[in-house]
């Protein structure tokens, strides 16, 4: 049996590979019972989009308790690396944290990251102190190079945000698997348990969704089904699948049988 090692990040253990998003959601109530439901302790927020910086008002910290949960600060909305920058060193001047997911998107129409800005603001974080998570496309060769800029992780694209996709281009995500030594969370594109599965059948360290959960018609059961998902398909792939074949292959031996 094949021990699973454990996923650390800055030093810090995560007991799930489920990193959950926090938009969406009818209320900050079914947030927090979709969070719990998903078994995940990593938890990302859009800076620019929900209110964590006035504590003076509910705000979803006081659902999302950042003493139980890894709270992972997001770039959401920014076009540019100016944008990004700017708005990762509000997160962490709010005391929230170091860590960061760093998106910067390229085009309104299909929200695909802009992967020489998003490079571009990761060497500037990363020399400020940044522990940088970059949403990208499926590109080995940028893998490679926001390895070398300093990022803590690569995170490809499933699919484009909120499609419910799946995984389109499975072939792309080995080789950015082969490209880097830093942990690969797949991010964007998930709709539903079995693409989760699939992605850490490949062998991803992890996954991040938000709209599959968010979106879902019973969003609660939904994060429940993600949290088997990862489990299963993290389980599958440490296990080691048959190979696949042509033709049928009889389950039990013919040696020995009477004729």
């Amino acid at each position: 049996m094949e021990v699973d090692r454990l996923l650390i990040i800055d030093g810090i253990e995560l007991k799930s590979r489920l990193i959950v998003g926090t938009g969406k959601y009818a209320s900050f109530d079914e947030n927090k019972r979709a969070v719990e439901a998903s078994g995940a302790d990593c938890v990302t927020v859009a800076v620019r989009r929900v209110n964590i910086l006035d504590r003076n008002t509910e705000n979803l910290l006081d659902f999302i308790d950042p003493k139980k949960y890894k709270i992972l600060p997001n770039t959401a909305g920014c076009y540019t690396a100016e944008d990004a920058i700017r708005t990762a060193r509000l997160a962490r001047a709010a005391g929230i944290t170091n860590w960061v997911k760093l998106e910067v998107i390229g085009d309104p129409k299909t929200l695909l990251p802009d992967n020489e800005a998003t490079l571009e603001a990761t060497r500037v974080l990363v020399k400020e102190g940044f522990v940088v998570f970059p949403y990208i496309n499926d590109d080995a060769i940028m893998a490679k190079k926001l390895q070398d800029a300093g990022a803590a992780v690569v995170m490809p694209l499933a699919a484009p945000i909120g499609s419910g996709l799946g995984i389109r281009n499975p072939h792309n995500i080995r080789l950015i698997m082969e490209a880097v030594s830093v942990p690969v969370i797949v991010d964007a594109g998930v709709g539903t348990a079995s693409d989760a599965a699939v992605a850490m059948e490949l062998g991803c360290d992890g996954v991040l969704m938000n709209t599959a959960i968010a979106g879902a018609k019973h969003p609660i059961q939904m994060a429940e089904a993600m949290n088997y998902a990862i489990k299963a398909g993290r389980l599958a792939y440490l296990s080691g699948r048959i190979p696949k074949k042509l033709y049928a292959q009889a389950s039990s031996p013919t040696e020995g049988m009477i004729e």
